[in-house]
């Protein structure tokens, strides 16, 4: 991961955000505020358009970038929970190129960002159903050799089969938790969105 593939990622999922804001508005109708898609889609347009041309020496400083402003432009949890998970990334990669081991870290590092913030664990269907498994498939790809695409790729086929995965769950955190038994049946618009941030990452690593 180098400053030039941190700053495609983030372009990638302000991308991919865009075209999914409706389908991910849609979700977070039927159990949450309404406004998950809205919310990402200003809120990774803006990350996107601030590490541009931000002067960067090192990775972590990017996500670093896009982890403030996803906190400044993002209402509701959403903005710390990414936001945070972003500066957590950007903390870890204090290097102008880092080696595949130190950007599973940085990922993991993310993740415990995200449960500090959100108390949440998975099977709370919440966003951690989908990064979780991502941070652990990422993780066993780059032991057995595969490259940095080929972990990407598995990290995402990992994060959507945990998107669907939440459907049948009941929540038992954020707004849906209210909804009990009512939140079943419907797929977690915050998995949705993780699945899409590592969509992008497979993507950009393959280009």
């Amino acid at each position: 991961m180098d400053i030039d593939l941190a700053r495609a990622w983030v372009r990638a999922i302000a991308v991919a955000v865009g075209q999914n804001k409706d389908h991910l508005t849609q979700l977070d109708s039927a159990i949450g505020d309404a406004d998950h898609g809205t919310n990402l889609d200003r809120g990774f347009s803006a990350a996107a358009d601030a590490v541009a041309d931000l002067a960067a020496d090192t990775v972590g400083v990017v996500f670093t970038k896009t982890g403030s402003t996803l906190i400044s432009s993002i209402g509701g949890s959403a903005g710390p929970l990414y936001g945070g998970a972003f500066r957590a990334v950007g903390k870890a990669l204090d290097v102008p190129v880092a080696d595949q081991r130190t950007f599973a870290a940085a990922l993991a590092a993310g993740l415990k960002s995200i449960r500090l913030l959100g108390a949440a664990a998975p099977g709370d269907k919440t966003m951690i159903d989908a990064y979780a498994p991502a941070v652990v498939a990422f993780e066993e790809r780059s032991r057995q050799g595969d490259g940095f695409a080929g972990a990407a790729s598995a990290a995402a086929d990992a994060a959507e089969e945990g998107m669907r995965a939440t459907t049948p769950l009941q929540a038992r955190k954020g707004r849906a938790s209210y909804l009990g038994a009512r939140s079943v049946g419907h797929q977690d618009p915050g998995a949705t969105s993780t699945a899409l941030i590592f969509r992008a990452l497979a993507d950009t690593a393959a280009r």
